[in-house]
């Protein structure tokens, strides 16, 4: 058979894409350029699977994406890590902002109903204490009266029962006789 030089030539072409990822990757990490699996397939002129197909050259992708650039800038260095802390802080502080933007939305929806409730006319009038007052001092006068009312009904009801008593005193009394 005739496909041991396929096969040889498969690897051939294999170890020459394997050779342009790494000429490729030093490049980029000499030259401070993205490192990505992307960037690197894109720069040795291979497709992405075939980084995905060679864990070794993909493990040496993500680590030296890991790694700081190693150019000589001016400006200090920034790791992967502190990147990624500040993302989850400003992450944290997106929810926490969206937290308190949900409670004044509510606030001001309550605020603007209660205020809209008012001014149709629907709504209960600003001087709700004084009608609480002028209810208060009603019922005390409602229950001064029903007081008052019990007591003349007692009291009527005494003088009837002492009208009775006289009426009965007056026509069981033996009359006095007239003289002839």
């Amino acid at each position: 058979m005739t496909t041991t030089p396929m096969i040889q030539g498969r690897r051939a072409d294999s170890s020459r894409r394997r050779q342009r990822v790494q000429k490729a990757l030093n490049a980029a990490a000499k030259n401070g350029m993205e490192i990505s699996v992307s960037a690197i397939a894109r720069s040795a002129g291979v497709d992405r699977t075939f980084l995905y197909r060679h864990r070794d050259l993909l493990a040496q992708v993500h680590a030296a994406a890991s790694e700081p650039p190693s150019t000589p800038d001016t400006a200090p260095q920034v790791s992967r890590a502190s990147l990624q802390a500040d993302l989850a802080n400003a992450q944290g502080r997106v929810v926490r902002q969206a937290a308190r933007i949900h409670q004044l939305e509510n606030k001001l929806s309550g605020l603007l109903g209660e205020q809209a409730w008012r001014q149709s006319g629907l709504g209960a009038p600003d001087d709700i204490e004084q009608l609480k007052r002028r209810i208060t001092e009603l019922e005390q006068r409602a229950v001064d009266l029903t007081r008052q009312l019990d007591e003349r009904q007692q009291e009527l009801d005494a003088a009837r029962a002492a009208n009775r008593e006289l009426i009965t005193r007056l026509n069981t009394a033996p009359r006095p006789r007239e003289a002839p």
